[in-house]
């Protein structure tokens, strides 16, 4: 009984301060001067695994690498942070699929998806994943995710697919 009382409470709480922030008057107006980002530590001690689960799916699963590089971007570091953050709290298996655009020699290409995916599980296994749990492929320039030989095309080809 007290139980659902504390429950029925914390809803009339939340239904309150909801409606509040809801009326609260805005003034359009406002310019912006400083858009400067800061950054910092995140204590996810606090985080259930669930939450944890739902910030990695929502992360980006595709990382794209410049022409001939092997080199994470910092986008890319920031989404696999929080896979690598998921994993370290729920570990399951993945794999880890390196492509290439078409130019090169398929020989080259393969081995240019495979430094890519390297490339990725190298920086989770940094972040405390376990190694045995990431799997690396290269399809090289087989599985083209754009046809088309212009460098839009190219760039969505050049890309590690974690599944």
């Amino acid at each position: 009984m007290i139980h659902s009382n504390k429950f029925g409470f914390t809803a009339v709480v939340l239904s309150m301060i909801l409606a509040g922030c809801s009326s609260a008057p805005t003034d359009e107006s406002t310019d912006i001067e400083d858009t400067a980002v800061q950054t910092g530590q995140v204590d996810t001690s606090a985080i259930d695994d669930s939450a944890m689960m739902d910030a990695a799916s929502a992360a980006d699963t595709v990382f794209y690498f410049d022409y001939d590089k092997a080199l994470l971007k910092p986008e890319s570091r920031a989404a696999l942070l929080e896979h690598a953050a998921a994993l370290n709290s729920n570990p399951r298996s993945v794999r880890l699929e390196g492509h290439a655009d078409e130019r090169g020699t398929r020989e080259y290409n393969m081995a240019l998806g495979e430094r890519r995916a390297n490339a990725v599980k190298e920086f989770m296994v940094l972040q405390g994943v376990s190694a045995g749990l990431i799997e690396v492929i290269s399809y090289g320039e087989e599985r083209a995710a754009s046809y088309g030989s212009n460098d839009s095309a190219w760039s969505m080809n050049r890309r590690v697919e974690l599944k």
